[in-house]
């Protein structure tokens, strides 16, 4: 296949060296949350009205990321709850994120076989996918060939893959730290290893031709730096989404142990963070003003806070 446009890897590498940090923005659109400025009805999943009072936050919250950011990261079940008129409100905020020059990563954790993962990648990845998303996220845990008819679809429309490999829940390392009876080769010892170490070949065919970073990578949890570290010598070229940061209470220099040296500065990843930044205290309000302020001021702590993690990391 052909790819027709810039992978995913090198867009948002590049995005991130021009913003000089790697925040991603969570798009959660938690309903009792949403600011009086923006609430309409009572704001419940059925309440017509509340799709389009979504909406109008989350464009509002893209037009001040602009510039800003390099990503935005829209969660899927929020807008799956509202029924149809949530799905009509995530394709607009997403091509209205996209309209600002932010890319969109869709988290979407699918994960199935056959011909219903090619349905699954036609859906989200791609300019003529329904919900155009520049990337998404997605499960390992029915076998690599799951993630096959993604990489496809990711190689010709210059799309992004980010698989579920060291997540941040609590209950993630019942499974994923378990250890292996029989490691297959040296350095895998655990089940999240083992994931990362079979999505090998596909990250390396998804490598960028003007970054080198591929545009399949994997999603490690705040929480987890010595994984972190384990899992980056098995995929040195992969992305790492990392969630668990701020209000799950991941820090800085844990969120970016993955990074490694680049041009600009240790890269290697985005860091997500979402309630921290989409809710702050003083953005709980009616007044235009005091929003933006609110939202501008937490946008500028994620971004100080991590860009001082990379100057550590670099020293």
């Amino acid at each position: 296949m052909v790819r027709k446009q810039a992978g995913f890897g090198d867009r948002l590498i590049g995005a991130t060296r021009r913003t000089g940090h790697p925040l991603c923005v969570g798009l959660d659109p938690h309903l009792d949350r949403i600011p009086p400025l923006f609430a309409c009805g009572d704001m419940s999943p059925g309440d017509p009205a509340t799709a389009g009072a979504v909406r109008a936050f989350l464009v509002a919250v893209c037009d001040r990321l602009e510039g800003r950011v390099a990503v935005v990261k829209p969660q899927l079940a929020f807008f799956e709850r509202l029924g149809w008129q949530g799905m009509r409100a995530l394709c607009e905020v997403v091509e209205h994120a996209q309209r600002r020059g932010l890319l969109v990563l869709l988290d979407a954790k699918r994960g199935d076989i056959g011909s219903t993962s090619v349905a699954y990648a036609e859906a989200l990845l791609g300019p003529d996918a329904p919900f155009r998303g520049d990337a998404v996220t997605l499960s390992p845990w029915l076998g690599p060939d799951t993630i096959e008819p993604f990489a496809n679809r990711a190689n010709v429309t210059g799309g992004g893959l980010f698989v579920l490999v060291r997540t941040s829940n609590p209950g993630a390392g019942d499974f994923q730290d378990a250890e292996l009876a029989a490691p297959p080769r040296a350095g895998v010892r655990t089940v999240c290893e083992l994931v990362a170490a079979s999505l090998e070949p596909l990250a390396r065919s998804l490598e960028g031709a003007e970054t080198g970073w591929s545009s399949l990578g994997i999603v490690v949890g705040a929480d987890s730096p010595a994984q972190a570290e384990r899992l980056r010598d098995l995929l040195p070229r992969s992305l790492f989404l990392v969630p668990g940061y701020g209000a799950q209470g991941g820090s800085a220099d844990d969120a970016v142990r993955c990074f490694v040296a680049g041009p600009a500065g240790p890269e290697g990843g985005v860091v997500n963070s979402s309630r921290a930044v989409l809710f702050p205290g003083a953005g709980h309000t009616a007044d235009a003003g005091q929003w933006e302020r609110a939202l501008d001021d937490a946008v500028t702590r994620a971004c100080d806070d991590l860009g001082q993690a990379l100057s550590r990391r670099a020293a």
